[in-house]
């Protein structure tokens, strides 16, 4: 957090992330960085949109998976076959739901706070976790859908307060 200066408090630094994307392994990055924020004293607010409202829909947050078709970043499950997932083997039954017990595994192994934990962490915080008001028509989500803690804003809103925000990230 920044120091007083002269007497005056200085201006909380601001992060504004957009969270697009509702898989596993993308609710990740808006969250690490959000709870960090919070952690040091920074204003913070995280927009769900499309697909990333998963995140924070209570049916759906606790079954997100990893889609290893269309991946190819993603590591190799086994250390001893050294071979990317390829689309061709990302296509066979069963295959996302190993790529998300791997990944799963590889956050416990890491002692990564969960999904639920890091935005506990952000509400503690003081951080804002927004639904876009209008992608929630779009994609048939309603209010009571949503988890505790999480108002629904309007794009121009949210603008608004990313107009000035220190950080902006769109994820």
């Amino acid at each position: 957090m920044a120091e007083q200066v002269g007497g005056v408090e200085p201006r909380r630094r601001r992060l504004a992330v957009i969270a697009s994307k509702g898989s596993l392994d993308m609710a990740y990055p808006p969250l690490i960085l959000a709870s960090t924020a919070v952690s040091l004293g920074w204003e913070v607010a995280v927009f769900f949109t499309f697909y990333g409202l998963d995140i924070i829909n209570k049916q759906r947050l606790h079954r997100l998976k990893v889609a290893p078709v269309g991946n190819p970043a993603m590591p190799p499950p086994i250390k001893q076959v050294p071979i990317r997932v390829p689309n061709l083997v990302g296509v066979l039954p069963g295959m996302t739901d190993l790529a998300t017990t791997f990944m799963k595994s590889w956050m416990a192994q890491a002692n990564m706070p969960s999904l639920e934990e890091m935005i506990e962490v952000v509400r503690e915080g003081g951080g804002k976790l927004y639904a876009c008001a209008t992608t929630m028509g779009v994609m048939k989500v309603r209010a009571e859908d949503l988890i505790d803690g999480v108002e629904c804003l309007g794009a121009a809103a949210f603008l608004d307060y990313a107009a000035n925000a220190d950080v902006a990230l769109f994820i």
